[in-house]
């Protein structure tokens, strides 16, 4: 492995892609979730009504499996859900893919990011308050 960076795009959605996600509530919880955890560190990332995507990356050399990770802050969201009657939260599977270059995180965040626009959202990319950037994440091959 040596000192090859990995950088994990990750999509979750929310259970039968109900439009639960894009609350105010919502979104702190998941910023305080993905901040609390140790096993890794969140980059850019974006929370859409129906489904969310991330960058992560390991913080540790002995970091849990990516999938496992997904899974620990799943299920404590849904333990501290707001509104109880949107249980089961969240799809069983998640997505993930390593990311093979700087430049594919780079591109894969300007594309995933102007999400909202396409959808109808927003007119512009910054209007969309339910993004941000928890750590940056680079690329480095050595």
């Amino acid at each position: 492995m040596g000192n090859r960076s990995i950088l994990i795009f990750v999509t979750v959605c929310a259970n039968h892609r109900k439009s639960i996600l894009a609350r105010p509530e919502i979104h702190d919880l998941l910023v305080d979730l993905w901040g609390d955890t140790t096993q890794w560190v969140v980059g850019c990332y974006i929370i859409m009504p129906d489904h969310l995507h991330l960058f992560c990356a390991p913080a540790s050399r002995n970091s849990v499996n990516v999938r496992n990770w997904i899974g620990y802050w799943k299920s404590r969201s849904a333990i501290r859900w707001p509104d109880s009657s949107a249980r089961p939260v969240w799809q069983r599977h998640a997505w993930d893919r390593q990311l093979r270059n700087g430049e594919s995180y780079t591109e894969k965040w300007h594309y995933v990011r102007n999400n909202p626009v396409r959808a109808g959202l927003v007119q512009r990319v910054e209007e969309w308050p339910y993004q941000g950037e928890m750590n940056a994440l680079s690329w480095h091959d050595a």
